[in-house]
């Protein structure tokens, strides 16, 4: 078969039939296939085809141990929250939904007691996050484990300052108790822009897009028997939380994060008033 502007798509993806795995054939074929057929509808010129090369070279040099270019440029095209929406609470009804893993859950976070502040730095302003990893059905999933993370008031992330933040702040990796209960301390979040000095943030700038997210913690949830989770919850007041730069936001994970003043009750949490309170419960979808 000729490989001509109709053909071209049926040429190159039948080069990929003796694939021994069936899925990996399926979605290299069908790669192949819209690929083609954007090029033929949009008829791109060498010059900019060319260009297209270099960005992609660009997003691929820009990538380090602690910085994920790659992951970046699908957050702000949308593909990370849509893959997340197929997978997520959209194929298991009832459950948490799901949002984007980021590009800097790059690190290990420490280990941490119930209870225990991740905010290493004491930037403050103090914060206590509580809630319960249950199943579909309500019961309590005991020993889930919960690992969390979050950009420090200026909004940067330990792995961006390494010397200015200590290794592992703003991260923590917590076991849920027998009731499925976690609780922790942290800074409270706040909105922050993400990173604007590579190939990502001069799309952004070339087209006119803001660079900001809503302020959020990140949740990675796992348990035996149980499909992992990935989410955020989100600061119910917070700037950018209807124009999220990478399209996270989903109402049920929004909450509010609420000032308290009562000593009473701050006592109770083991902390001084005032302080702020956000409670966010986790449904997980059994395997």
């Amino acid at each position: 078969m000729d490989f001509t502007e109709i053909e071209s798509a049926q040429v190159v993806a039948k080069s990929f039939e003796a694939a021994d795995d069936p899925r990996l054939r399926e979605l290299l074929q069908g790669l192949v296939q819209h690929l083609h057929a954007y090029v033929r509808e949009l008829r791109p010129s060498t010059a900019e085809w060319e260009r297209a090369i270099a960005f992609l070279t660009a997003t691929g040099q820009a990538c380090t141990d602690t910085r994920q270019e790659f992951i970046l440029l699908s957050d702000v095209l949308g593909v990370s929250m849509l893959v997340e929406t197929i997978n997520g609470a959209d194929a298991h009804p009832g459950t948490t939904a799901s949002t984007v893993l980021g590009p800097f859950h790059m690190t290990g976070s420490p280990r941490r007691e119930l209870g225990d502040s991740i905010d290493d730095a004491g930037a403050g302003p103090l914060c206590v996050v509580e809630g319960r990893v249950v199943d579909t059905d309500g019961r309590p999933v005991p020993g889930a484990t919960l690992d969390v993370w979050q950009a420090d008031q200026h909004g940067f992330y330990d792995v961006q300052q390494p010397d200015l933040q200590p290794a592992g702040n703003g991260r923590g990796l917590f076991t849920a108790d027998a009731e499925g209960r976690f609780r922790f301390r942290t800074a409270t979040p706040s909105h922050y822009p993400i990173p604007t000095d590579g190939p990502v943030g001069e799309l952004l700038l070339a087209t006119g897009r803001h660079p900001y997210r809503p302020a959020h913690i990140h949740f990675l949830v796992d348990a035996p028997g149980h499909e992992r989770l990935t989410t955020h919850v989100f600061v119910a007041d917070s700037a950018y939380i209807d124009a999220d730069a990478v399209f996270a936001v989903k109402q049920s994970l929004v909450r509010e994060f609420v000032t308290v003043d009562d000593p009473e009750v701050a006592a109770a949490h083991g902390v001084a008033a005032p302080f702020t309170l956000a409670r966010f419960d986790i449904v997980l979808a059994r395997s």
